[in-house]
């Protein structure tokens, strides 16, 4: 019976894959995200979200309290064509959502949305403090 040394030299298991790069297919998506700006103001909030390649009607705000949610559905499509080959279809389609508190209630009669260029801006009005009221015991 034959003895069999197999030797490694300790250095190619350091350098074992330094060397292989990656495959890169172009530009890789990214899962969507809602990016945000949210900046106090005098008596209110304004909100700036960024939600690129959403449709208006694709975009709900609910606010509830001093909590705003932001929810959109996403979709998106991209084929990497050569001539007339496809060389590459991406496809994505969901859903993304943010939610966040406030410091203070918002006033819900009054706070605005406008969509516009992919941008989200929201005016959240403060709602002003209610004086607390002394019921009688009858």
């Amino acid at each position: 019976m034959a003895n069999l040394i197999n030797r490694t030299d300790p250095l190619d298991e350091l350098f074992r894959g330094f060397f292989v790069r990656p495959v890169d297919l172009g530009q890789q998506s990214q899962l969507p995200s809602i990016r945000m700006d949210v900046k106090e103001q005098e008596g209110s909030y304004l909100v700036h979200a960024e939600l690129p390649g959403v449709k208006k009607e694709d975009v709900h705000v609910t606010v509830d309290g001093n909590t705003v949610s932001i929810r959109a559905e996403v979709k998106q499509e991209r084929d990497v064509k050569n001539g007339d080959r496809v060389l590459r279809s991406e496809r994505y389609f969901g859903k993304v959502s943010r939610s966040f508190q406030l410091a203070q209630d918002v006033d819900e009669a009054t706070a605005s949305a406008k969509f516009a260029e992919g941008v989200l801006e929201l005016k959240l009005p403060k709602r002003t403090a209610t004086a607390s009221k002394r019921l009688t015991v009858e």
